[in-house]
């Protein structure tokens, strides 16, 4: 139900009217349509029909010719933290102020909503910075993609929770991981995420044993699930995997030595669960740089130790097996890249899936119909069809064919978010142009 989403709930205002493309390719989230069905029509932001030449729009309709582009659902990316990219001042340059991240955040968002990202889930940041840019965008400071957000990550008492400022919240026990979890839903959490295991990320957590009991995974499920949420896993070891698993969690993270346990992927199958294999995380703690899509073709620029760059590399090694064996068992795999707010990182994640054992299609379905799946927001996104909400993109080529387009900026035609033209190389171009036209003539 949408009061069960406040990013639903956050959202800009729809386009009004209606809009018709024509000379389309649709992409509909799981394959690409035949060539009859090169129409799509949207009214007050919501997808009405798709269908053949045939459909024609209704007096006052705004048409406009896609050139024989792909049309498809918007890109959704499961798994991010909305943290500012921040330069380092040079010494002796002036500090950073601390209201300056806010703007470089802003920045992040409207550029990845230019690369055709129209859904992200923010699954860690530091307080109130995701809630913020989400109120700044339904009051129409800036245009972004929609945001989720799990306000903070509960975690037991661990180490993590000195490495990564305030993103935690630390609780101990049933009844204060309750509380716990009745917090977040206070400041606006559209879903809950649990640590259910310690992070690779920093030098002092290992992903054996769980971070809680049984009894403590048991109040946390019961109580997001009882409110109406879904529960997001951050699970490495086996233990802490089969932990989520056996509580019903809804969404399994990383899971990167799943491959060594295909009971366990068993299990995710019969239980409905959905894997996000994050595999630009590991890329990233290995220091490839953003554009390498084959580890073995970059140059090695780490950030972190030497402890956690060979560990970075191994769990690549084991979470492309786990995806690859994950997509062959019949668990559904979403696409979640575990970065910052990287305008291409969603793009980069799906041409690595891809370069790492899925197909094209697997791939951009992992990016849009199970993506929404994943977030519960199935009846709303990820595919296009009658009755879903008109976010949408436009790309200057066919993606399911070579889906390194995605990471062009150039190739990103038109993005729509509700039906309302928002970003892309044709809005800067002569498609603006169109819609100013449309609006003036409304306005007389």
């Amino acid at each position: 139900m949408p009061h069960r989403f406040p990013a639903l709930l956050a959202a800009p205002p729809a386009a009004k009217g209606r809009l018709l493309l024509v000379n389309a390719r649709v992409f509909d989230g799981e394959r690409l349509l035949p060539e009859a069905h090169g129409r799509l029509l949207i009214e007050d932001g919501v997808i009405i029909d798709v269908g053949s030449d045939d459909l024609s729009p209704s007096e006052g309709a705004l048409v406009l010719d896609v050139g024989g582009r792909t049309v498809m659902p918007g890109l959704i990316n499961c798994h991010v933290h909305v943290w500012p990219r921040l330069p380092t001042p040079l010494r002796g340059e002036e500090p950073m102020l601390e209201g300056t991240a806010a703007h470089f955040i802003q920045d992040g968002l409207r550029e990845t909503l230019r690369m055709g990202v129209t859904t992200l889930r923010d699954v860690g940041s530091q307080e109130g910075q995701a809630q913020e840019a989400r109120q700044a965008m339904r009051r129409g400071a800036f245009r972004g993609p929609r945001l989720l957000t799990c306000a903070k990550i509960i975690s037991s008492t661990a180490p993590g929770g000195r490495f990564y400022g305030t993103m935690y919240r630390e609780a101990d026990g049933p009844d204060d991981i309750r509380r716990a979890v009745r917090e977040q839903i206070r400041w606006g959490a559209d879903f809950v995420k649990v640590m259910a295991t310690g992070a690779r990320s920093n030098e002092l957590e290992d992903p054996e044993p769980t971070q809680f009991t049984d009894a403590e995974f048991a109040a946390l499920v019961d109580e997001a699930h009882r409110l109406g949420y879904k529960v997001c896993a951050h699970a490495e070891g086996h233990d802490g995997v089969a932990a989520a698993i056996r509580h019903g969690m809804d969404t399994i993270e990383h899971g990167m030595y799943l491959n060594q346990r295909e009971d366990l992927l068993e299990k995710m199958v019969q239980g409905g669960q959905f894997l996000v294999p994050t595999l630009t995380g590991y890329y990233f703690m290995a220091g490839l740089g953003e554009d390498v899509v084959d580890p073995a073709d970059g140059v090695p620029a780490p950030q972190m130790g030497a402890m956690l760059v060979e560990l970075a590399r191994h769990n690549l090694e084991e979470g492309t097996k786990t995806m690859r064996m994950a997509q062959a068992a019949g668990v559904k795999v979403a696409l979640g890249s575990d970065g910052h707010t990287e305008p291409k990182g969603t793009a980069f994640e799906l041409v690595r899936m891809v370069h790492h054992g899925l197909s094209s299609t697997e791939a951009l379905t992992a990016a849009t119909k199970t993506a929404a799946e994943a977030l519960g927001l199935a009846a709303e996104l990820g595919t296009v069809e009658r009755g879903k909400l008109a976010d949408l993109l436009v790309v200057d080529g066919d993606p399911a064919v070579d889906p390194a387009l995605l990471t062009r900026r150039e190739r990103i035609w038109l993005v729509l978010q509700l039906g309302a033209p928002v970003a892309g190389q044709a809005l800067e171009q002569e498609v603006g142009r169109l819609f100013e036209a449309k609006a003036s003539e409304e306005a007389l």
